[in-house]
């Protein structure tokens, strides 16, 4: 926006000393009030191309001199600066030409400033007498001009400085008498100074008597052109370790060279030129600038370093195979390769020789023996390891089994076999059974048990029967005795159902995909279990679930699956039909520990009373318990619990401390069935 402004003094002239300002002015507005110029142009400059006419007096080869500025103007306080740029080697002190500041029209207007309004393009203008001709000036400047409605004129052509003009004419047609070759090397030094590009090379020596293949780190210093090679020494290769293949040093491309004379190989040649025969001789020397007699040799430079190059070292070809990322960044920015496609130089890996050891003797375990054989010092073996140990402490997975025999006597005989997770480790054990003509007790100690079948003095260890090979249904041969795992405990069941990666069989999805392979005998398995169920209770027994999987499978299932399905489909047992019964199994598994700790419980739990109302949540009565080692288990104690719960979830645990004091309060003798019996009996299908 344009806006004309003046400050008018006493009588409508201008005061001194006052700043003025009658030309037209750029006041961007705002809404109800007027922004501030500088403000509106903060950092902002307008750039124009200028020269100057200097005349040079007492010097017949030039009279003027075109020397060229720039002029800055700043809109935010109307201030001007003139810069010259620096010429080398001009002789003439440039740089600043005008600082900074508000200049003053010509005469006879030199009580006002310049302003915006008076630039433009292919103008002349004066600063202090000096008139400097404005050719052309930025875009930036060109639209700024624009936007504030200044018509700008056509650029106009910078002339050429006449006496630089004939400086470089002449230049160019004298040959020096003395030419000068530089051989400056700090640009290249300092830009390239750290940086080195690393190979990885292979020396392919394997056809010259007791030659081999030997790897080679190529390192090309790029701030001096010169290379080194160490050599990657495999373990046990018998070779000394070098420091350097090839230390630091320029490679030629044509090696071995031939010998030279001293001084044949020089960066000058330099000519003695005689002074004549006067008694005043003076001896002076000269460069050689056609450069007689030098010798040419050429080295590798960064250029003829690829991935698939051979190189020649000194008479040896050497493979570039691979390089570092830095190296690949490299040549990527600097030649534009794209392809970096490593050479395979790795060896193949020697056959490996099998080691054989000598049979077993019979003397002391395998393990151990076979320890005598691997080092001169004997370590002892490990029987199981840190992970297995740690993670399975205590963990034992029982079975209940029968033993298959051709004696009669013996074909009732029930067994429970134990194995420990921690070592691998079995143990058989024979409940005791009255009348029954047998002692029962331990029947095999817990030992790790060989497969049956294997040879006895041999060379490899010997195979031993793993947690994989128990599942219900399986059979067992343990020390030549046969037995059929019938069933297992509830623990048991669970693990195997948690580590389904381990026990397969144990895996519903499995067992399921099986099912349903017989898709096409679906109409007749529905029949068959609608004949079952002639009370259309929806519900069978295990053993008829178990002979009517087995008939449609065609005994494709194994036990441990069918129990899986079983399981997983089983009715939930009403462990809630009759208090008496809960308070009278609990009170039996506590008079059979000695539990007569119910005084510390009330009073713990008058601790934890804070409100005084005689109740607690169940959560913190279970805690409490758990606390004070009561020998309940978890199914039974929060079956019991949530017996005596009341709408809210509290429970008065005095009486229920007092219902469950055998001593005091002791139940009558019911059948006591335990719910878990499965977990203690054998099953209905033994």
């Amino acid at each position: 926006m344009l806006v004309s402004e003046e400050k008018p003094g006493i009588g409508g002239e201008p005061l001194i000393g006052q700043k003025v300002k009658t030309k037209y002015r750029i006041y961007p507005k705002g809404e109800g009030t007027d922004v501030p110029s500088w403000v509106a142009f903060d950092r902002q400059v307008l750039c124009f191309d200028a020269y100057l006419e200097d005349k040079v007096r007492d010097k017949s080869q030039e009279i003027y001199r075109i020397r060229f500025y720039k002029i800055y103007f700043y809109p935010e306080d109307d201030t001007i600066e003139v810069y010259e740029p620096q010429v080398k080697n001009s002789g003439l002190p440039q740089g600043t030409f005008i600082r900074r500041h508000r200049i003053s029209l010509p005469p006879p207007n030199d009580d006002q400033f310049y302003t915006v309004c008076d630039f433009n393009i292919n103008i002349d203008i004066i600063f202090y007498g000096w008139t400097f001709k404005i050719y052309d000036c930025d875009k930036f400047t060109k639209n700024f001009l624009r936007k504030i409605g200044v018509k700008l004129n056509p650029p106009g052509q910078c002339p050429q400085d006449p006496y630089l003009k004939m400086r470089k004419e002449t230049l160019e047609h004298v040959e020096p008498l003395r030419p000068y070759e530089s051989f400056d090397t700090r640009r290249q030094f300092l830009e390239y100074n750290g940086k080195v590009l690393r190979f990885f090379c292979l020396w392919d020596d394997s056809g010259s008597l007791f030659g081999e293949r030997r790897e080679l780190v190529l390192h090309y210093f790029l701030s001096d052109d010169t290379v080194e090679i160490k050599e990657i020494l495999p373990e046990n290769s018998g070779r000394d370790a070098k420091l350097f293949f090839l230390r630091r040093s320029k490679l030629p491309k044509y090696g071995p060279p031939g010998l030279h004379q001293p001084g044949q190989i020089t960066d000058r040649s330099v000519l003695n030129v005689f002074g004549g025969l006067s008694n005043k001789q003076m001896y002076s020397y000269m460069l050689d600038k056609y450069k007689l007699g030098k010798i040419d040799q050429a080295f590798y430079k960064d250029s003829d370093l690829f991935l698939g190059a051979t190189i020649n070292v000194w008479g040896r070809k050497v493979v570039l195979c691979d390089c570092d990322e830095f190296t690949k960044s490299y040549y990527k920015t600097k030649y534009g390769i794209e392809n970096f496609t490593s050479i395979s130089y790795k060896p193949r890996p020697p056959p490996k020789i099998e080691r054989k050891f000598p049979p077993y003797t019979g003397f002391g375990s395998e393990e151990d023996s076979l320890r005598s054989c691997l080092s001169l010092k004997p370590v002892p073996y490990q029987k199981f390891s840190k992970e297995d140990s740690y993670g399975n402490i205590g963990n034992i997975l029982r079975f209940f089994a029968r033993l298959i025999t051709a004696k009669c006597a013996d074909a009732d005989r029930k067994f429970i076999i134990s194995y420990f997770l921690n070592d691998g480790t079995l143990s058989v054990f024979e409940p005791i059974e009255r009348n029954s003509g047998y002692t029962g007790g331990l029947f095999l100690k817990r030992s790790r048990v060989k497969k049956f079948g294997q040879e006895v003095f041999k060379s490899e260890l010997s195979e031993y029967i793993k947690v994989q090979d128990l599942y219900v249904g399986a059979k067992v041969n343990v020390n030549g005795n046969l037995f059929v795992l019938l069933n297992a405990d509830e623990y048991t069941l669970n693990y195997m159902e948690k580590n389904v990666d381990r026990f397969p069989f144990s895996s519903i999805e499995l067992a399921l995909q099986k099912l349903k392979e017989e898709e096409s005998k679906s109409t007749k398995i529905r029949q068959v279990f609608s004949a079952t169920d002639c009370n259309h209770t929806k519900m069978v027994d295990f053993n008829t679930f178990r002979d009517l999987l087995l008939d449609i499978t065609v005994n494709r299932l194994t036990d441990q699956e069918i129990l899986t399905i079983a399981r997983h489909y089983r009715v939930p047992a009403d462990m809630g039909s009759d208090g008496n019964l809960l308070i009278a199994q609990a009170q039996e598994k506590l008079k059979k520990n000695m539990f007569e700790h119910f005084d510390r419980l009330i009073s713990s739990c008058v601790y934890e009373d804070r409100k005084k109302k005689n109740v607690l949540p169940s959560r913190d009565i279970k805690r409490l318990c758990k606390s004070h080692r009561f020998p309940l288990t978890d199914d039974l104690l929060e079956n019991l619990l949530s017996r005596f719960e009341d709408s809210e979830g509290q429970i008065n645990y005095k009486s229920f401390f007092l219902a469950l004091n055998w001593r005091m309060n002791p139940m009558s003798e019911l059948e006591a069935l335990d719910y878990i019996k499965e977990a203690k009996l054998l099953s209905a299908f033994i």
